[in-house]
This record gives structure tokens, C-alpha cells and sequence, in this order.
């Protein structure tokens, strides 16, 4: 029923998406230069619950957009710390190469970290309460804001943030340090690429042991399987931009931080493994709105939270 989290699946990369939606590297990336990077970010702040602003702070300038990390604010691009073993990686180079074209395309590439609770305040834990994207980006203090912090995200698609963007790239991920079930780890739903780009919150029934039914709200639905993403060090995965992913919240005692990145397709290239991957889908490659869980002012409504509900029995490896 499982796979064993970070042996890869044997599919290829252009297979593994084709089939599964995402595909796991291995065995994986330097584990001491990912350590040497960590080691790096967390040389630049205390993390802990002095990355809060106060309430009173916050009530006097709330901001719900423009918190995550931007050009001119993003701590990758000056760290004191090199990427190479990431983008210069030979496995991660040549399964790019072939979904994507030679000439693929770094659209961001950013830090995550997963926050446990007990960082928290207790006034952003009642603001965040009961939703389904809990990013931390307004109540994080300003000059730290270029991190993105969560606090869990429900079941999405990378599509969420680019409405009216076609389905061409896809994200990286790599754990900077060993993330286990109590870590935040990524959740995946295998198989939910199928039903290319839908709305989000996502249309979700959870069904026997790790099985999901998800429906495009077009009339269409199918069966989808729960993965686990675990590993060790310098773990890596990629996935596509419809796949259905989340997390739950940090419940260890330490940050969960890893690296993002999204990358698109060579606009230059022929005919590369991310084209056949989109022609079998059964649906639309983009929608002009993404989600409908937003305010006016960009805070998000309350929704529920699906992937929240996982228990720690039900977690399978992926």
C-alpha cells in the first residue's frame, strides 16, 4: 500500500508526474551542503516567537498581501550559502531537462518555514484558527518577512497563486534537515493531477484508509490515494502545478524549513515531457480565478482546514 519515502518510484520523472503527479529523487541531494544552508538561515535570525509583531502592532497597519518574501526581499538571494547543490545537481538537472526543455526557467525560489504552535502567540492562533491557508507573512515582523512562515495549508494546487497562468511548471522541494510525521511534512494526493486545474478550497471526501474522492466541480471526480512526503537531509520531490498537496502545523519543537522553488517550462523548446503530461489531463490547463476563500483586503475566510483532519494513523508514506 506504501512506498518507502525518499527511494524514488522508478517511473522517470515525465512518468511519475504523468501517473502519480509528482516523483521523488533519489537518493536524494547532499545532505552537507543542505545542512551547511540551514545552518546558514539560521544564522540570521532567533526563530522563536520574537518573529510575532504584537497584537497592537498589527491592528495599527494590517497587511494581508505583499508579506511573503519578493525581489529585493528574499533571503535565498543573499545568503551566505550556495544553491549549487541543488541547481547544479546532476539528477535534478537531467529530470528537469526532460519535463521541461534545456532552457527551463526559475520562476521563484524561496525559503518555507513550518511553525509549531506554541511559537504562536495566542492572538494569531485565534486569527488563524479554522482556516485553510495559514500563512503567518502579516503577523510576522517586517524585516523577517523574507521567509514565508505557515502555520499548515489545506489541500492546493501551485495554480492557486497564478490565475490565468497555464499549467507549465512545476515545484521543487527540498528538506534541509530530517522531517518526519511531526514535522509539517508535505502530504500529496496521488493521482489528483488528472483533473487539471480546479478551485480552491478543493472539492474533498475522504473515503477508506488513505483514499480521497475529489471532484472538479465540472461534473467529473476521481479516486485519489494520500501520500506522506518524509525523509531524510537533502530530501527532494517534485510535483505538478494541478497535484494536490498540503500540510498540517509543526507539532515538533523546532521549525520545519526547506527550500521552494518553481520552475516553468523553456518557452524555446520543442516538444518536452511536461506537454504529454498536460495533453492526458481532463480538464482545463488554467482558470482566471483560482479561489474563492479570500476577503476584499486579502485575508482569508474561515473554510476549515481538510488536511488537518489526517490522523497519525492514517499517514502513509510516499
Amino acid at each position: 500500500m506504501t512506498d518507502q519515502a525518499g527511494q524514488g518510484s522508478g517511473g522517470g520523472v515525465t512518468g511519475d508526474l504523468a501517473t502519480r503527479g509528482f516523483h521523488v529523487f533519489s537518493p536524494g541531494l547532499d545532505p552537507v551542503a543542505a545542512t551547511d544552508l540551514l545552518m546558514a538561515v539560521h544564522a540570521t535570525r532567533a526563530f522563536g516567537p520574537d518573529l510575532f509583531l504584537d497584537e497592537a502592532e498589527f491592528l495599527a497597519d494590517p497587511q494581508f498581501r505583499g508579506v511573503n518574501p519578493r525581489p529585493g526581499r528574499n533571503l535565498v538571494d543573499r545568503i551566505d550559502a550556495s544553491l549549487d547543490f541543488v541547481e547544479r545537481d546532476p539528477a535534478i538537472v537531467a529530470g528537469l531537462t526532460e519535463l521541461l526543455g534545456a532552457g527551463y526557467q526559475t520562476l521563484d525560489r524561496k525559503l518555507v518555514c513550518g511553525v509549531p504552535r506554541d511559537w504562536m502567540p495566542d492572538w494569531v492562533q485565534a486569527r488563524t484558527e479554522g482556516k485553510a491557508v495559514n500563512n503567518l507573512g502579516p503577523y510576522i515582523r517586517p524585516e523577517y518577512r523574507d521567509i514565508t512562515y505557515f502555520a499548515g495549508i489545506d489541500f492546493h494546487q501551485d495554480l492557486i497563486d497564478h490565475p490565468a497562468r497555464t499549467a507549465d511548471f512545476v515545484t521543487l522541494y527540498i528538506y534541509l534537515h530530517p522531517v518526519t510525521a511531526v514535522d509539517a511534512p508535505l502530504f500529496v494526493l496521488e493521482g489528483s493531477q488528472r483533473l487539471a486545474s480546479t478551485l480552491f478550497p478543493h472539492d474533498l471526501t475522504p473515503g477508506e484508509g488513505d483514499q480521497w474522492t475529489y471532484g472538479d466541480g465540472r461534473g467529473g471526480s476521481t479516486t485519489v490515494t494520500q501520500r506522506m512526503l518524509t525523509g531524510g537531509t537533502g530530501y527532494a520531490a517534485v510535483w505538478h502545478a494541478c497535484t494536490l498537496h498540503g500540510t498540517q502545523q509543526d507539532t515538533a519543537e523546532h521549525p520545519r524549513l526547506s527550500l521552494r522553488y518553481l520552475l516553468a517550462r523553456d518557452p524555446e523548446a520543442g516538444e518536452v515531457g511536461i506537454d504529454a503530461v498536460n495533453r492526458a489531463l481532463g480538464g482545463p490547463l488554467s482558470l482566471a480565478a483560482t479561489r474563492r476563500d479570500l476577503a476584499e483586503d486579502g485575508s482569508a475566510r474561515d473554510t476549515g482546514n481538510i488536511v488537518s483532519t489526517i490522523r497519525p494513523a492514517d499517514q502513509q508514506a510516499g
